[in-house]
């Protein structure tokens, strides 16, 4: 009432809610429950770094290694040296990760005798500690951003005993999830705007519980902060399609791209999309400001490629892999493309009709990389029993379902964002690709030596949209029920996982 009668008094007070809303603190625009998703995720990261048994996550001693080598010599390891140092190798033996890796008849140390026989192997490890480890087996390839992070939990428990330092280095490794669940929540915030604030919460929630991410970011490897980054960037895209490129976005994006190319070599399976994604948003800017907004683009460029620059020109002066490990898979090609293509094909759909075979009796997409979500943890030798992965199917479908009903709903919005769905299409594709042709470089010794579910991490913002999709999908009456059942079922997922994982070393 008082805005309609008192005119003189509303305008001063509308001026100075717009100028608090400038003014406010960037931090202070992030919600609380964002910071929750946070919490959790890390939290949970933390339970997988106590429940996994030491370096029975994939390439972990490989990992510690270089974190070992970089952070006592300040030098990066040796490509094609497989010798671990001498303190991590009776480490290693005293943990008998040799019996225990692959082997899941064989439980990890329990017993006070073996307890008692270990810690006099770490003072002996202890004892015979060298500089460096010059070898550090299939990561020696990788950038060195995450290792440089690592080297400061290593640094500052430089005294303690391997585990010691590898258990702190998981904490640090955990909170990189906090970070993931965090620019979910973000970018679910983002992409879809209208949604009740709730729907924002169960997609960071969801994700923040994921086994999978847990798993991985509980352990010394540097997917988890590929994960981290990777949502940071889909954020950033989301963001900027909805506000435009402007400078300070455009920077953001390309020192994200920065820090992507310094992560791991498979980040260069999401550059193709982001590019597209950047030469988008560039192209609208230019209907208002012109050629300013390619000026914009250039500096994003420039600073996103600075630093794979410098990496590949690092690695050609040392005779290394331009990139890593990915040039295999840029490199070779068997037969013919076209052979290629259908590998690449069959390692996520069915068959062709007309086409070879290369994956006789297999389906891939439930038996390799449906199960390989439900649950295959340690070095890919710890799983449910084959019935659960067949009761998984029901929860997945009514999520896939419900969130099909809410893309229907929503197709005049889908059809007005036609443009962005593709860029973030774009960036799915470009990494799947990349996973895919990598392991046709070791084709057909091995019929899929990369179709591990860790490599399509990168894309959990987009699962983090589909499940606040799905519970928005229930209705408006029952949308909140849905998404708490989402999340009482992501809770459970994680927490029998972990229980399998404890069983396994320690039942």
């Amino acid at each position: 009432m008082s805005g309609r009668t008192a005119t003189r008094g509303a305008r001063p007070a509308r001026t100075h809610t717009l100028a608090a809303s400038v003014k406010a603190p960037r931090l202070k625009r992030v919600p609380r429950a964002a910071w929750i998703c946070a919490l959790v995720a890390f939290l949970n990261a933390a339970c997988w770094s106590l429940v996994t048994y030491a370096f029975q996550a994939p390439d972990e001693p490989s990992h510690f290694a270089y974190v070992k080598q970089l952070a006592e010599t300040g030098s990066l390891p040796t490509v094609g040296l497989e010798g671990l140092s001498s303190e991590e190798l009776l480490t290693l033996d005293g943990l008998r990760s040799e019996e225990v890796r692959e082997e899941p008849q064989n439980r990890a140390i329990v017993t006070q005798a073996e307890q008692s026989q270990l810690r006099r192997d770490l003072a002996a490890a202890q004892a015979s500690k060298g500089r460096g480890s010059p070898g550090a087996g299939v990561a020696a390839s990788e950038p060195p951003l995450y290792y440089a992070v690592e080297a400061i939990p290593y640094i500052l428990a430089r005294h303690a005993s391997v585990l010691a330092r590898l258990q702190l280095m998981r904490l640090t490794s955990a909170l990189m999830a906090g970070l993931t669940a965090l620019f979910v929540f973000m970018f679910v915030r983002e992409v879809l705007p209208a949604a009740p604030p709730w729907a924002w919460t169960v997609a960071g929630l969801a994700i923040a519980l994921t086994p999978l991410l847990g798993f991985m970011s509980g352990a010394v490897n540097p997917d988890s902060l590929l994960f981290a980054v990777s949502a940071a960037i889909f954020y950033a895209l989301a963001r900027a399609f909805r506000r435009g490129l402007d400078t300070a976005g455009a920077v953001t994006i390309g020192a994200l791209l920065a820090i992507g190319f310094l992560t791991k070599v498979n980040f260069l399976g999401l550059v193709p999309g982001i590019l597209v994604g950047l030469a988008v948003l560039a192209a609208r800017a230019a209907r208002v400001a012109g050629r300013s907004a390619y000026r914009t683009l250039a500096l994003a460029l420039a600073i996103g490629f600075s630093p794979g620059v410098i990496y590949v020109s690092v690695n050609a002066l040392s005779q290394r892999p331009l990139f890593g490990l990915v040039s295999a898979a840029i490199q070779t090609v068997h037969g013919s493309p076209f052979a290629e293509l259908n590998y690449i094909w069959q390692f996520y759909l069915p068959r062709l009709p007309g086409t070879v075979d290369d994956f006789p009796g297999l389906f891939m997409a439930q038996q390799l990389w449906f199960r390989g979500y439900v649950g295959l943890y340690g070095w890919f030798d710890t799983t449910f029993p084959a019935w659960v992965y067949s009761v998984a199917l029901i929860p997945t479908g009514a999520v896939a379902l419900l969130c099909g009903h809410a893309l229907f709903q929503r197709r005049g919005v889908l059809r007005a964002r036609a443009v962005e769905l593709a860029v973030y299409a774009s960036i799915c594709v470009g990494l799947m690709a990349l996973i895919a042709a990598d392991s046709y470089h070791e084709f057909p010794a091995l019929d899929a030596a990369y179709a591990q579910v860790r490599y399509l991490l990168p894309l959990l913002p987009l699962l983090g949209a589909a499940l606040a999709l799905a519970a928005l999908g229930a209705g408006r009456r029952w949308g909140p029920i849905a998404g708490t059942v989402i999340v009482i079922v992501f809770l459970a997922h994680d927490l029998f996982s972990q229980l399998l994982v404890a069983a396994r070393y320690y039942g």
